[in-house]
């Protein structure tokens, strides 16, 4: 007997990513990709309309009505708790990687990895298997930095999470420091401190973070969901 194909969504903000991922899988002889999406709303759509078996996401794809980054991947795990995520990414931060693991997600391919991965996450998936592609187990064995092997808590302050929600948002230190009235030196520090936490050395790396966590959509005063918090005084 002919066992049944694996029925695969597709979602990526990218058309040339969506192209190569659907390419990739297509060469595994057992999975048939269903359905595409470029953001959240397409993809919803999809998971509404269309059984399938695994879905294969994007975890930066902004534009959509269910947003994107951790807060999508968790309403996707609510809604939909019987279909397995492989999540696509550029980033590989320990915040974000013990984060998608909290949500359920035990699949992640490291864009820059080869596409092939793609059908072996999905492959391991369909049969409720842990799947990291070379350069997200790279980043796991960084994070083991203690003699136990166990992954630090990232906890940022009340203080650092304020300045890091409001610099992402477009403002300068020195707005910041004027807005927040303390000094310009505090709020440099505050910065660099966060960005240390979170392993991050760009700016750029920052927002990317900031975009995947649904910072960018949140006021300073929204809850910490997902960084943890410490009360300062």
């Amino acid at each position: 007997m002919q066992q049944q194909p694996i029925r695969v969504v597709v979602a990526d903000d990218h058309p040339v990513i969506l192209f190569g991922a659907e390419h990739a899988l297509l060469k595994f002889p057992g999975i048939q990709v269903i359905a595409r999406a470029r953001q959240s709303t397409e993809l919803i759509k999809a998971l509404q309309t269309t059984p399938c078996d695994v879905l294969v996401t994007d975890l930066a794809m902004p534009g959509g009505q269910y947003g994107d980054g951790l807060p999508l991947i968790g309403y996707l795990r609510r809604n939909f708790p019987e279909v397995p995520i492989v999540v696509l990414t550029m980033l590989e931060n320990a915040a974000l990687l013990k984060r998608l693991g909290e949500l359920g997600v035990i699949a992640v391919v490291h864009k820059s990895d080869d596409l092939s991965h793609i059908g072996l996450a999905v492959q391991h998936v369909s049969r409720n298997l842990e799947y990291m592609s070379p350069q997200v187990r790279i980043a796991l064995e960084s994070l083991r930095i203690n003699s136990g092997g166990k992954m630090d808590e990232v906890i940022l302050s009340k203080r650092e999470l304020e300045v890091v929600r409001l610099f992402v948002s477009g403002m300068t230190i020195k707005e910041i420091s004027e807005k927040l009235n303390r000094s310009i030196k505090t709020i440099s520090t505050q910065k660099n401190t966060a960005m240390r936490k979170l392993g991050l050395d760009r700016d750029s790396e920052l927002f990317q973070y900031a975009q995947s966590n649904g910072l960018l959509n949140l006021s300073s005063h929204a809850p910490d969901e997902g960084l943890g918090s410490e009360v300062t005084p």
